[in-house]
C-alpha cells in the first residue's frame, strides 16, 4: 500500500482525502487550522473521523517550518485544495515529490479557480491534470491527464462533483505506477499557445450589467457563480440572486435586455425578502404582476 503525506483544506479535499484513504496508508494530513471556531473545516473535520493523523499550516512559512522538522516515511505528497504555495524545501522533502489534482487541462486555467472559469469562457471540455507541484504556479510535469465533457447547461457545482469521480480515479490509477516507475513525467504540451490564468473570485464579480454584456455571457456567468460569488442584477426595481436562466429572442416581464439585443429570462431567483429559492413566475405572483 502507497505511504503518502496528503495536503488540502476545502470540501473538494475532504472527497478526495475520504476517496485516498481507502487505497493509501496516509501517514499525516496538513491542513489549515479554522481561524474562528464556526468556520468550516472539511478536511480536519475527515481526518477526526477516520482517526488520521493531522498537524496545521495556514502559510508558506508554518508549511516550511513543520515540513522541514518532521521526519517523513513517505517518499510523495498528494496536494487537493490546500491553498497554500509549497516552496522547494517542502517539495524536495519527499523523494517523488508531490502530486497535484488540478482541475482543468493544463496549461489551461492555472490558478485559483479553473473550474468556474472553464464555464465562464464557454469551454465545450475540461480535464483533471495530475502533475508534480513546482514552486511556480501550476507548471509541473503531467503524470496523466483525462478530459471531461462539459454539458450546455453545466454549473460549477455539478461540474466540481464530476471532476471530483474524475480525479478520485486517476489519484488511485495513476500514482502507485508513478511510485513503481512505471510513469515518467512529461512536460505540458502547447505552453506558447495554451497558457491561461484563473483568479481567485470575489463577491463584486458577481454583479450582472446585461447592458454592457451578450446574453450568452450574462447566461454563463450565472451557472458559473451558482455557488459563489452568485449572479445579482436590478430586477423590477429590486436586486436579485439568479439561479437559472436562459435565453431568448423576445421580452417577457422574466427578461431583462442584454447588449446583443437578446434576452436573458431568468427562471429561478432568490428572493431577497425570505431568501428562499423561488420561480421566478411565483415571485413575480407575489409582486402582483
Amino acid at each position: 500500500m502507497i505511504k503518502a503525506v496528503f495536503f488540502g483544506t476545502g470540501p473538494v479535499a475532504a472527497a478526495s482525502l475520504e476517496a485516498l484513504a481507502a487505497d493509501f496508508e496516509i501517514e499525516l494530513v496538513i491542513t489549515k487550522a479554522r481561524i474562528r471556531s464556526r468556520d468550516a473545516a472539511p478536511v480536519e473535520d475527515l481526518a477526526s473521523e477516520k482517526n488520521l493523523p493531522i498537524k496545521f499550516a495556514n502559510n508558506q512559512t508554518e508549511l516550511d517550518d513543520l515540513v522541514t522538522k518532521t521526519s517523513f516515511q513517505s517518499k510523495t505528497g498528494i496536494v487537493v485544495d490546500y491553498g497554500v504555495i509549497m516552496s522547494a524545501a517542502v517539495i524536495n522533502t519527499f523523494p517523488l515529490g508531490i502530486i497535484n489534482s488540478h482541475f482543468s487541462k493544463l496549461p489551461q486555467w492555472r490558478g485559483a479557480d479553473p473550474i468556474t472559469f472553464a464555464i465562464l469562457s464557454g469551454q465545450k471540455s475540461t480535464a483533471v491534470s495530475l502533475m508534480l507541484i513546482e514552486p511556480t504556479l501550476d507548471t509541473g510535469k503531467l503524470i496523466a491527464q483525462k478530459s471531461l465533457l462539459i454539458a450546455p447547461d453545466e454549473t460549477t457545482p455539478s461540474l466540481t462533483t464530476k471532476l471530483i469521480q474524475l480525479s478520485n480515479k486517476l489519484l488511485q490509477n495513476y500514482i502507485p505506477r508513478y511510485a513503481a516507475g512505471e510513469i515518467q513525467p512529461r512536460r505540458q504540451p502547447h505552453v506558447n499557445r495554451d497558457v491561461s490564468y484563473s483568479r481567485k473570485l470575489t463577491k463584486a464579480d458577481g454583479q450582472l450589467d446585461p447592458a454592457t454584456m451578450t446574453a450568452v455571457d450574462c447566461e454563463r456567468k450565472v451557472r458559473a457563480f451558482l455557488d459563489f460569488p452568485r449572479t445579482r442584477i436590478s430586477f423590477h426595481g429590486t436586486e436579485i440572486i439568479v439561479t437559472k436562466a436562459h435565453i431568448e429572442s423576445e421580452p417577457s416581464n422574466q427578461s431583462v435586455k442584454c447588449a446583443d439585443q437578446k434576452y436573458l429570462v431568468i427562471d429561478e431567483l432568490i428572493s431577497p425578502t425570505s431568501g428562499k429559492k423561488m420561480k421566478t413566475a411565483d415571485y413575480l405572483n407575489g409582486l402582483r404582476f
